[in-house]
């Protein structure tokens, strides 16, 4: 399975992330997650990854030594360097993505901050695009995340088989309508509330006199403590789902560093 997991800056993205890679990782062989502000160590503290730094070193390695590295180490979170650019970060996960293509076993590919990988605009490696269009056959699930959708290659975005998708703001939001189906992109803009005449019986909230659109929820001081998202596939199941109530094995941490709880 291909994911597109999007929302704008806040609504919990990464939160909520950690908890689908808590439950996946130990189902694939092979799983690698592209941790490009080393927000996911909460996954190592829970036991299900190891930890390694990408840096200017590894980003000299060949497709044959990352797979000696995967052997060693089947599933790794991986944390951009700080002297790795965001040029070298690209293309340390092609070089990955060309490795995990042709790697025996099922993969869980995992890039975060994906604009930064895939960005809309030409030049950028052709196997990170290719994944997106070849990798089902090739036992990969691909999953890419970003609170920037717009940014992001709309080949790779339209690729995706499912989509988890929070709220968004500006440009992002007229991006929406291009992987969405069978319901207004609107649902996605948390300041508007389209009508529940037009919104699908099963993306309404469950609170009738709620916005129609998707929310992030805070305390009185103004702490998100859950947000809304709409998950689709393309076999047409759809669902929204809230993260309020989700809980982690280990506590999730911001760009800054700061470990994230969500109650």
């Amino acid at each position: 399975m291909h994911l597109l997991i999007a929302a704008q800056s806040g609504w919990g993205k990464g939160y909520y992330t950690q908890a689908l890679a808590e439950s996946n990782i130990p189902e694939y062989d092979t799983a690698v997650i592209m941790d490009y502000a080393d927000e996911y160590r909460g996954l190592v503290e829970a036991g299900v990854a190891d930890w390694w730094i990408g840096g200017s070193l590894e980003r000299s390695w060949s497709p044959a030594e990352w797979g000696d590295f995967f052997d060693a180490n089947p599933r790794v979170v991986i944390a951009r360097h700080d002297n790795l650019s965001a040029d070298g970060w690209q293309q340390l996960a092609a070089t990955i993505a060309e490795h995990i293509r042709g790697r025996d076993g099922s993969v869980l590919f995992v890039v975060d901050e994906a604009h930064f990988v895939v960005p809309q605009r030409s030049g950028y490696p052709t196997v990170l695009r290719e994944l997106a269009t070849t990798g089902r056959g090739e036992q990969v699930s691909y999953v890419v995340i970003s609170q920037r959708l717009s940014e992001v290659d709309k080949t790779v975005t339209t690729q995706m088989q499912s989509r988890l998708l929070g709220g968004f703001d500006g440009d992002d939001i007229s991006r929406v309508a291009d992987v969405v189906d069978g319901y207004p992109a609107e649902l996605h803009n948390p300041q508007a509330s389209p009508s529940a005449s037009r919104i699908p019986a099963d993306l309404l909230p469950r609170d009738r006199d709620a916005p129609t659109s998707v929310q992030r929820h805070t305390d009185d001081a103004g702490n998100t403590i859950g947000s809304e998202w709409i998950l689709s596939d393309n076999s047409g199941d759809r669902s929204r789902k809230d993260t309020r109530g989700v809980e982690l094995s280990a506590p999730h941490y911001s760009p800054e560093g700061a470990a994230l709880e969500i109650p």
